[in-house]
């Protein structure tokens, strides 16, 4: 991951969902700020933040990464 793109794939499908940083922040028990480092590229989600995310979200950490589903070449 880009550390400076972000995980592109957090910002579209929380706002699709219409939740804000501080329900999702509270929903999982992490800081508002750390949320917004994630989506902003400056922190990295470690493996289980990462899964945690995907099952939240119900979406493939490839989306949460990259804003798109994995696609095969």
């Amino acid at each position: 991951m880009d550390e400076k793109q972000g995980l592109l794939g957090l910002k579209i499908i929380r706002k699709k969902k219409n939740y804000s940083q501080l329900k999702v922040a509270m929903d999982l028990c992490i800081s508002r700020e750390a949320l917004s480092y994630y989506e902003n590229g400056k922190r990295s989600p470690d493996l289980q933040m990462l899964r945690i995310l995907s099952e939240y979200f119900n979406v493939s950490i490839d989306f949460l990464v990259n804003g798109r589903e994995f696609e095969q070449k």
